[in-house]
């Protein structure tokens, strides 16, 4: 995000002052955080992932402060976009649509015998519900069955991995905010019962999970600093198409591979290995 807004001329410590504030996936958290934006009249609110750009734009919406969201998946879904999907007044942002159906063909080149794939996912997340749609449309024709376990919140975790692990070959993991804050005790429970995780971004393997077919979220992210400096310029956020991210790169985990006993498939022979 700061490299795209210095990539338009703006930088912290020069002309630019960031306000971070992290909500830790709390939703009466989140709420606090943007009123107090609004209330300190800042001249952009940047929203990353569905939960907090949802709040950021329903507090700053009737203000006349532009919002811009980051890493949200289904922005329609989401109601930061229109129903047709044209912008609302005042907000735009990017879109990280998961590469679903080259995480199913990864997930089925390590694993040609599996079956049934487990997804937790938090049940107030539109990013998850809309991701777990269309892991059940594509899951059929690649021979598997999607196995979803809802949460409330970060105390449902241990239990719903536990009862996940039991009826699954393999775990798939969305960018849900309250799963990813809890992934080690995912990896945990998944472990101890020699089921892999498969991630959905770099990051997640680096901490354990064994592949995913995964999103640049460092460009993601820089394309974000460039709407939002843009606004700043004087551009109106309605005027900035959102940009959908799509393109996936494989990543893979060498330690937690060999720990599993799997071995690495000719299909990702280039993959970037983050287990080093």
């Amino acid at each position: 995000l700061l490299e795209g807004l210095k990539a338009k001329g703006y930088e912290v410590g020069k002309n630019l002052t960031v306000d971070y504030q992290v909500a830790q996936a709390k939703t009466d958290l989140t709420n606090q955080i943007v009123q107090n934006f609004v209330s300190k009249r800042y001249d952009l609110i940047v929203g990353i992932a569905t939960s907090a750009a949802q709040a950021a734009y329903n507090a700053a919406s009737d203000k006349g402060i532009p919002v811009v969201f980051s890493a949200v998946t289904d922005p329609v879904l989401a109601e930061l976009q229109n129903a047709d999907g044209s912008n609302k007044v005042g907000v735009t942002g990017t879109s990280d649509e998961l590469p679903i159906q080259n995480q199913l063909e990864l997930i089925r080149a390590f694993m040609p015998d599996a079956s049934k794939i487990g997804i937790l996912y938090s049940s107030s997340e539109a990013n998850s519900e809309s991701s777990i749609k269309t892991y059940q449309q594509l899951a059929p024709a690649m021979g598997f069955e999607i196995v979803a376990q809802s949460v409330v919140d970060s105390a449902d975790i241990p239990a719903a991995s536990q009862a996940l692990v039991g009826k699954v070959d393999a775990i798939s993991n969305l960018t849900d905010n309250t799963v990813v804050q809890n992934l080690q005790i995912i990896l945990n429970k998944a472990g101890t019962a020699g089921i892999p995780v498969f991630g959905s971004e770099e990051e997640q393997v680096t901490n354990g999970c064994l592949a995913a077919a995964g999103l640049d979220y460092i460009a993601l992210g820089k394309t974000t600093g460039e709407m939002s400096g843009d606004i700043l310029s004087g551009t109106k956020a309605e005027a900035i198409p959102v940009a959908i991210f799509q393109e996936s790169q494989p990543f893979y985990n060498s330690e937690v591979m060999t720990s599993l006993g799997l071995e690495l498939p000719a299909s990702m022979a280039s993959a970037t290995d983050l287990g080093k």
